[in-house]
């Protein structure tokens, strides 16, 4: 699914911005030759819906002046984030890092909710500790379909809608 991607993407884009590594998940090994705190994301369960009739919001203009129908999805799901280092001080100092980053960092078409980390661990495969994090977390999306185009252009992930803005 392109917008689990996309979100995935987003979140990777904020951790790397405060200064924590990330990549997408499953690491392998490439997480033990690491020499700083590491941060791995998935988009876990999601479940999708629909904005407005059949995700039909209105019409907008371009800046040519032409019509475009604008359609809406909403996505609500569970991101993972497992923060790896080699030592404990080094995995709880990237895990405040991407907890700030969750809560405060992200594109504005992600609406956090709630955030839960598991404790620190020893994670014997990697000989790494290992701090899991879960966010619930809202995303939303617009797609445009111009007038005269038959094609409907793919959903992006975007800000608060400018309906929910004004309401």
């Amino acid at each position: 699914m392109k917008e689990l991607r996309q979100v995935r993407d987003a979140v990777i884009a904020a951790l790397r911005a405060e200064g924590l590594a990330a990549e997408a998940a499953f690491p392998g090994k490439w997480a033990k030759e690491r020499k700083t705190p590491l941060a791995t994301v998935a988009v876990g369960a999601a479940e999708g819906r629909a904005l407005g009739f059949c995700g039909y919001l209105g019409e907008t203009r371009g800046k040519d002046g032409e019509a475009r129908e604008v359609y809406g999805k909403r996505l609500e799901g569970v991101i993972t984030v497992d923060v790896r280092a080699e030592r404990a001080a080094d995995c709880e100092e990237g895990g405040e890092t991407a907890a700030a980053a969750l809560l405060g960092k992200l594109p504005e078409g992600i609406r956090p909710g709630e955030l839960s980390w598991e404790a620190l661990v020893w994670e014997k495969q990697t000989g790494l500790f290992l701090r899991r994090g879960k966010l619930r977390c809202e995303a939303l999306f617009l797609a445009e379909a111009g007038n005269e185009e038959p094609e409907f252009l793919d959903f992006m992930l975007k800000g608060v809608l400018r309906s929910e803005q004004s309401a």
